[in-house]
């Protein structure tokens, strides 16, 4: 889900680094500071999950969990996942420097969204509503990021439509599994530390 440097237009890149300022400053302003180790954990899972590959044919993609990561910051996903994308370019070359703007505003933004969406879902009494939600919330995360990874190639060029269509179909295997993976740690969280996900009580006994 990386697009790497010299992919985008310059007037893409320009938007991407607006937005990700934008975000990272929202996130700041409204990050409880007491919740700093949780950032620093799921950022590192965002950094970890990289490596976990899926094969599609004569290629692989990897999860992403930015549905999971939003529905557990909100905003604080931009500064998490920023600093995650940034690492993840200088130790291991995915992405870049460039591009790095555009690639957090595409996976940051559906996790904020997402934490809107689906965030009070997850604090439903019901451990399957719950359930539910946060499957909607991790699949749907991935088919926003998708959908802005096409645009930006699309926005860059004609030449680069058929990359944005082979992305979308190449992530639908991801947005499932992210499906069913956002719903179980969903389910563990409200058990064990539901204030991991900001839910003020435990279902232990649900």
């Amino acid at each position: 889900m990386h697009i790497v440097d010299g992919a985008l237009a310059v007037p893409v890149l320009a938007v991407g680094v607006a937005l990700t300022v934008a975000g990272v400053a929202m996130g700041l302003k409204k990050m409880d500071y007491d919740h700093l180790p949780q950032v620093g954990v799921l950022s590192a899972a965002f950094f970890i999950a990289s490596y976990i590959h899926l094969p599609i044919g004569f290629s692989s993609v990897h999860l992403i969990l930015n549905g999971l990561i939003g529905l557990a910051l909100g905003w604080a996903a931009f500064p998490a996942l920023l600093v995650a994308l940034f690492l993840q370019a200088v130790f291991f070359g995915f992405g870049g420097f460039l591009v790095l703007g555009v690639n957090t505003v595409n996976i940051a933004l559906p996790a904020v969204m997402v934490y809107y969406l689906c965030g009070h879902g997850i604090s439903a009494g019901s451990p399957k509503v719950a359930a539910v939600w946060g499957a909607i919330g991790g699949a749907g995360a991935i088919v926003i990021t998708t959908v802005l990874v096409a645009f930006s190639l699309m926005l860059s060029g004609e030449a680069f439509l058929l990359a944005a269509k082979i992305t979308f179909v190449a992530h639908i295997p991801v947005m499932i599994v992210e499906g069913f993976v956002t719903a179980a740690a969903v389910l563990l969280i409200r058990k064990v530390k539901p204030e991991f996900l900001n839910i003020k009580e435990s279902y232990d006994a649900v």
